[in-house]
């Protein structure tokens, strides 16, 4: 038992430590997991033998994401994304597959082994790819939605191609795998229903057993989650979840199919349940852990004496993956007409192998497909494409990225032949609402913006804007800046919005400057910048989404207005006296102690602050003073006038 508790904690110790540093360092989690089996496995040497068991242990959360992925098929979004999803993802695997397979077999391969390389290979990295994108914000753009349809129907696609590699299984591997198993037979005798059945009768029992996953997941685990809901016990739900999918990984096992199979389709068919989210939240984290612990193992198994003893093999075989599999994808944009920086977004960010390549290996070797000194060369290539993979997205930020943003940009700036009372620099989200209103109440503005996409959008809906950089001066008195009234500062940039009030402020002393802020930090800093009026970007929107909160929570619209003005009046005061004490004791955007400390105890008296107002309003409901209507009248139109006042 002592045993199994330091193996347990090593492996924990390890992914806690390497997965928080290969997030910080931009690698994605799948890659800290590597890592971590690496330095416990091949270089520390704290695991051995062992992984190979704990990793038939761990290839269960392949079975539970493979569960979570059918649940996220529901037909409507399937069918909405059918032309890329069936058009992109099915190209890109049959494109991928069909390459590799052909260099495979080139260099010397057998047909089946080439065959199965090319399965393997044509998957990329679901975890890396969207978490990157994710991370990086690119997941909106046109290249990230493309990127997801080819992930998602990888994941689809590998399904099928758990069914098909048995196929491929090479007689002598086989013949090898039989013999040396033996005389283990009676004592490891695998359970089966199915294994001296003739070919008629397996048909009919695997039928059914597709048949009791379909049937039973739509209408026998309604009633039993529903009944498990009305316990209340929260760890039985969890039980039920698992319960679940380990009985229908059984089942398919029992019956001769691929477990990864049965649960798929069992998340399929509860993909529209009203207890989905439900499932994915009980089931997420063992998914998780499993995934990650099955990660470790692969790390922990990797063979440094095969990476040594066939070193440039081994790179160049990982380069031509990498290249194979951008060319598909560059041909796949040209195809499909994706344009400028997104084309090569789209093909650097799926040009490697990913996690299910691993699982198919796994797989390949125990169906007698591929051999073990082969799969440890394969294994090893889809680790190291998966290591270059930060690598391909920081070319396309650092290299590819701002070449078509000069590129771009490169449009001479508009002559402005326009003047205003209001100059606008930025017209993303925030810009757009404050010009909207400006200009509804006939106040004239000169919208600048140094995103020429951003300004062609803009002049479709039949507003006006220009495109030119709002931070120099010549560009300015073109706009009008010595004429100008108010000077309204909305750019994406923080460090070039305080340089730009500055120059504002100090040039123009009589211009009026209001200026979004991102966070009390960067307002502070545009504040002693010279800003007149600075507005959080969030803090009006989400003091409204609160009062809503509690109207529905049941509080009266009088009480929940009155106490809007009192959180209204404390947080005044408190940023007054916050950015006071800050121009003293912090620097930059970094907040001391001191200043955390006062901040707290704001946060103190508006609790207080609250709690007397909640008193008050209970006393004068027991001496039976109602409030009139004209009174709440006035109270809200007191709150609506403060709102648009400046703070």
């Amino acid at each position: 038992m002592t045993e199994y508790f330091l193996q347990a904690f090593i492996y924990l110790t390890a992914a806690v430590i390497a997965v928080p540093l290969a997030n910080r360092l931009g690698l994605g989690s799948v890659l800290g997991y590597l890592i971590a089996g690496v330095v416990i496995g091949p270089i520390v040497g704290l695991v051995g033998s062992e992984t190979n068991t704990i990793q038939h242990f761990a290839e269960f959360g392949v079975v539970m994401m493979l569960f979570l992925v059918g649940l996220e098929l529901e037909p409507k979004m399937l069918w909405a994304m059918r032309n890329r999803l069936l058009g992109q993802g099915g190209l890109q695997v049959a494109g991928s597959v069909v390459a590799v397979m052909t260099c495979a077999i080139y260099a010397g391969y057998q047909n089946s082994v080439a065959l199965t390389m090319g399965l393997i290979f044509s998957l990329s990295s679901t975890a890396i790819v969207l978490q990157t994108l994710s991370e990086k914000r690119l997941n909106k753009t046109h290249a990230g939605k493309n990127a997801f349809s080819v992930l998602l129907f990888q994941d689809i696609a590998v399904i099928p191609m758990l069914a098909f590699i048995p196929l491929l299984a090479l007689p002598e591997l086989v013949e090898k795998a039989q013999s040396a198993a033996s005389h283990l037979s009676e004592q490891h005798e695998q359970l089966s229903l199915v294994a001296s059945l003739p070919g008629w009768a397996y048909a009919i029992v695997l039928l059914l057993a597709i048949g009791i996953v379909v049937l039973g997941g739509h209408y026998l685990s309604r009633p039993l989650f529903r009944m498990v809901a009305e316990s209340g016990a929260r760890e039985i739900s969890t039980a039920a979840a698992l319960m679940l999918v380990i009985g229908i990984a059984a089942l398919m096992s029992l019956v001769g199919i691929s477990p990864a199979l049965g649960t798929f389709l069992a998340g399929v068919v509860l993909a529209n349940s009203e207890f989905k989210h439900e499932l994915e939240a009980n089931i997420g984290p063992f998914k998780g852990l499993l995934l990650g612990l099955f990660f470790i193992t692969v790390g922990a198994g990797i063979d440094f004496s095969v990476l040594f003893a066939s070193f440039g093999e081994i790179i160049l075989i990982t380069l031509c993956v990498m290249v194979i599999k951008a060319l598909v994808l560059y041909f796949l944009a040209l195809i499909f007409k994706i344009k400028g920086s997104d084309r090569w977004l789209f093909t650097l960010s799926l040009a490697q192998a990913g996690e299910f390549g691993f699982v198919l290996l796994s797989f390949s070797v125990q169906q007698h497909v591929i051999p073990t000194d082969i799969a440890q060369t394969l294994s090893i290539v889809v680790a190291l494409s998966m290591f270059l993979t930060p690598g391909l997205f920081i070319l396309f930020d650092k290299v590819i990225y701002p070449r078509f943003q000069v590129k771009t940009n490169q449009r001479e700036q508009d002559n402005i032949d326009d003047e205003g009372t209001v100059i606008i620099a930025g017209i993303g989200r925030f810009g757009q609402v404050v010009n909207r209103f400006l200009v509804s109440n006939n106040i004239k503005t000169v919208v600048l913006d140094y995103q020429v996409s951003q300004v062609d959008t803009i002049r479709r809906i039949n507003t006006k804007a220009y495109y030119g950089d709002a931070t120099r001066p010549d560009l300015l008195k073109t706009a009008g800046i010595e004429e100008a009234s108010l000077f309204v500062v909305a750019i994406d940039n923080r460090e070039s919005s305080v340089e730009l009030v500055k120059y504002l402020h100090h040039t123009y002393p009589k211009l009026k400057i209001v200026a979004r802020a991102f966070d009390r930090g960067h307002g502070h800093l545009l504040k002693e910048a010279g800003a007149d009026v600075v507005e959080s970007e969030t803090h009006h929107s989400a003091l409204e989404l609160g009062v809503s909160s509690m109207q529905l929570l049941g509080h009266t619209e009088e009480s929940v207005l009155r106490r809007k003005l009192t959180y209204k009046r404390i947080e005044k005061e408190a940023s007054k006296r916050l950015y006071e004490f800050w121009l003293t004791e912090s620097e930059g955007e970094k907040f001391s102690n001191d200043f955390i400390t006062l901040f707290m105890r704001y946060e103190e008296r508006l609790k207080q602050a609250m709690d007397e107002d909640s008193v008050l309003h209970q006393a004068s409901e027991e001496h039976n003073t109602p409030t009139s209507n004209n009174s709440s009248e006035h109270l809200a139109e007191k709150a609506k006038s403060e709102t648009c006042a400046n703070q």
